[in-house]
């Protein structure tokens, strides 16, 4: 995958090297929490396109034994080892303008190999050489294949908790960004 906007640099553009992302999931046995510090990404204000890069086992859980068993049982890591988003910001107001704005982000998600187009709310804050994106929404993991066995249905939630906060610097964007959406997996 790879969008046109990422090899070329403008006013713009921003980049996120080391975003964070987490999920919860409530099920009546056990709460589990990951956050993954792992998440690149990147916008450009000028065509609304937004790009995440997310490496899978970046995971970090509080008990190794979950951790081991997202990445080997659960989200294959070793076959698939990048979540990626490509979509676009979809706002009423100039995103180019500093303020907080109100966003739907629209696009195609990929997990576990599978793509799926979802909608989901957000904020830009722009700070001129500065943005902060945030965004909470929920997924199924049906969605994406990920399969739940019936002996821990009481354990793992069918629906999980997805947070997203990323700081972009305006920027010369680097074209390992670029490497990392074409590549498979």
């Amino acid at each position: 995958m790879s969008l046109p906007f990422i090899n070329t640099v403008a006013q713009n553009k921003y980049q996120a090297f080391n975003g964070f992302i987490s999920f919860f999931s409530s099920a009546p046995l056990e709460d589990i929490y990951a956050e993954n510090e792992k998440v690149k990404s990147l916008i450009d204000l000028s065509t609304n396109e937004v790009a995440f890069v997310i490496t899978i086992s970046g995971f970090q859980f509080k008990k190794s034994l979950m951790q081991e068993h997202f990445n080997e049982k659960y989200m294959e890591s070793h076959k698939f080892p990048r979540a990626t988003f490509s979509g676009k910001l979809v706002s009423s107001a100039d995103l180019k303008t500093s303020g907080v704005h109100q966003v739907m982000v629209k696009g195609d998600i990929e997990i576990h190999g599978v793509k799926k187009t979802i909608e989901i709310p957000g904020t830009i804050n722009n700070k001129g050489d500065n943005l902060t994106a945030e965004s909470e929404f929920d997924l199924k993991t049906a969605d994406f294949d990920i399969k739940i066995p019936k002996l821990l249905i009481k354990n793992i939630a069918e629906k999980v908790l997805v947070k997203v906060k990323l700081e972009y610097k305006a920027n010369k964007v680097r074209d390992n960004i670029n490497q990392d959406m074409k590549q498979p997996g």
